[in-house]
């Protein structure tokens, strides 16, 4: 393995005010680590309130919920779409908040690729406003909480199936 950045990925994480990127192996088969993705009974293990609404179909809405966060305008509640998915390759969802004061519109993807025995997972979360400091926090919370919790309670969920 080479130390030089991956092109996928883009720019240095921090280089890009508009985005979080986050690069995680898992020593899983792709298609273990898309179910964990996709099914319901099995997102509840590692995603927030809400989830079990989710289905794999584009244009399906459902909404989740967390704790509201003042600090970068989030109201606690989240509205998903399903914009787009290839089977055991690429999932994307859209994330708004329906709170007049946040403007939050994202766009969530998942991206999954073989590697060795295992899937390298890859997420991209982007359409932070860099000229908005509420998001500019809810980058910076985010990009922590995708790395410390969601990745490692993403990766107990797998351990469990």
């Amino acid at each position: 393995m080479s130390d030089e950045p991956d092109p996928r990925l883009g720019p240095e994480p921090d280089d890009d005010l508009t985005v979080v990127r986050v690069d995680q192996y898992f020593p899983h088969p792709p298609a273990k680590v898309w179910r964990a993705l996709t099914e319901p009974e099995l997102l509840v293990q590692w995603q927030m309130q809400g989830v079990e609404g989710f289905r794999l179909e584009v244009g399906h809405r459902y909404t989740m919920t967390s704790v509201p966060r003042p600090n970068t305008n989030f109201s606690g509640t989240i509205e998903v779409e399903v914009l787009a998915y290839r089977v055991e390759r690429m999932l994307s969802l859209r994330w708004s908040d329906p709170s007049p004061v946040n403007s939050a519109n994202w766009t969530v993807t998942w991206s999954l690729e073989q590697e060795g025995h295992g899937t390298r997972l890859f997420l991209v979360h982007e359409g932070f406003d860099p000229d908005d400091p509420a998001q500019l926090m809810a980058r910076k919370i985010m990009g922590g909480a995708w790395r410390t919790h969601v990745m490692p309670s993403l990766g107990h969920a797998l351990e469990r199936m």
